[in-house]
């Protein structure tokens, strides 16, 4: 595991505390606009994810890592895969831990 550019766990209600760090975060597509990915975390805000996506079709729900550009938008380096089914509920609780008294669990 490369240690060495940690990426926080966020959910969109959290992103705004992370504007200009680097960050992850898992994303229910919803459409593109004019080269970036328009998404929905899972906390319901809507996220701007600008890069290019990979050229293999994305599923229902990503995990994006990248820069976190403002409190709406992450700007993406690294996309995954996560499937078309996610548990939204759990990833926010470990949002929750991993920006809390456990971040340094985390980081």
């Amino acid at each position: 595991m490369d240690t060495s550019k940690p990426a926080i766990f966020v959910n969109g209600g959290l992103l705004a505390m992370h504007v200009k760090k680097r960050v992850r975060a898992v994303l229910q597509i919803v459409g593109s606009d004019r080269g970036s990915v328009i998404a929905k975390s899972t906390d319901d805000h809507q996220i701007v994810v600008k890069g290019s996506p990979p050229p293999s079709p994305l599923t229902t729900f990503v995990e994006v890592i990248g820069v976190a550009d403002s409190e709406k938008s992450i700007q993406a380096e690294i996309w995954t895969n996560f499937g078309d089914s996610f548990d939204t509920h759990s990833y926010n609780q470990l949002c929750q831990l991993a920006n809390g008294e456990y971040q340094n669990l985390f980081l």
